[in-house]
């Protein structure tokens, strides 16, 4: 969608407005925009300890994130976020029912969060929950300020997918594509549900972008293409990306159905 932009004058017009406004007189407390010198000691203290719980949860580092976001928690007891990245941390170390408590705690105290719904949503579709996931995706989607749509249309799409809705699984991954071209996770995920749906020449367009560069391609994007290809009756090119595979991922899964010829499995 194109930006609307002011004719110049206008904008000159409409920004010495603002800045006349800027100048009106003393503006009061209460109008005053928060700045991290607002903060309290212990709200700085409860964000650096989840930056750090943020930082060990990314390094797989589960259990020393939890004891950060507990130290987060302590200093500052509605820190929604907090509860967000402790439900994420809980699932992933399997514990569900204190996951589950987590995040609904986070969106208690911040109910339009677009993260902690988008979160939420991909948890509930792990536990096959798959109604339940599709609200929260759509609550993510239409959070104010959400800026991670192409993100959740995907993770909405792979929940589709795994309900064997494929129609509406393509037309989210789709949507996502439309949001994010550059993403090969997308790129992926929508190559992967036409494959599925038997559109294996849309199928291959789109892992055709992952494969083109070998820094993204890996031992799933060349399975799938060498699926795609066989689909599609070329035996040339199953031998290019079944050759890949074994030479630049010998040990992967991948590579172990590729020799014992398990294409469809």
């Amino acid at each position: 969608m194109a930006l609307l932009r002011l004719p110049l004058a206008a904008g000159l017009v409409t920004a010495a407005l603002l800045l006349a406004g800027c100048a009106t007189g003393p503006i009061s407390a209460e109008h005053e925009v928060r700045t991290e010198s607002d903060r309290s000691s212990a709200e700085r203290r409860a964000h650096v300890r989840l930056e750090l719980a943020a930082a060990y949860f990314g390094r797989g580092q589960a259990t020393t994130a939890l004891d950060e976001v507990k130290l987060a928690l302590a200093a500052k007891p509605d820190l929604a976020e907090a509860y967000n990245l402790r439900g994420l941390i809980y699932a992933s170390m399997g514990e569900a029912a204190l996951a589950e408590q987590s995040f609904q705690h986070a969106l208690q105290l911040a109910p339009r969060n677009g993260s902690a719904l988008h979160n939420y949503g991909w948890f509930l579709c792990q536990q096959r929950r798959f109604d339940d996931a599709q609200l929260r995706f759509d609550a993510a989607l239409d959070a104010p300020g959400y800026a991670d749509a192409a993100r959740t249309l995907m993770a909405q799409g792979v929940c589709l997918a795994r309900a064997g809705r494929w129609a509406d699984a393509e037309a989210r991954l789709g949507r996502a594509f439309e949001l994010d071209p550059a993403s090969p996770a997308i790129a992926f995920a929508f190559s992967e549900v036409l494959y599925q749906r038997g559109e294996y020449e849309r199928a291959r367009f789109y892992v055709r972008r992952i494969n083109g560069q070998s820094e993204q391609s890996n031992a799933q994007s060349l399975w799938l293409a060498a699926r795609i290809e066989r689909r599609l009756g070329n035996s040339a090119g199953v031998e290019d990306f079944g050759r890949q595979l074994r030479q630049r991922f010998p040990a992967s899964p991948e590579a172990l159905r590729l020799s014992r010829g398990q294409f469809d499995d």
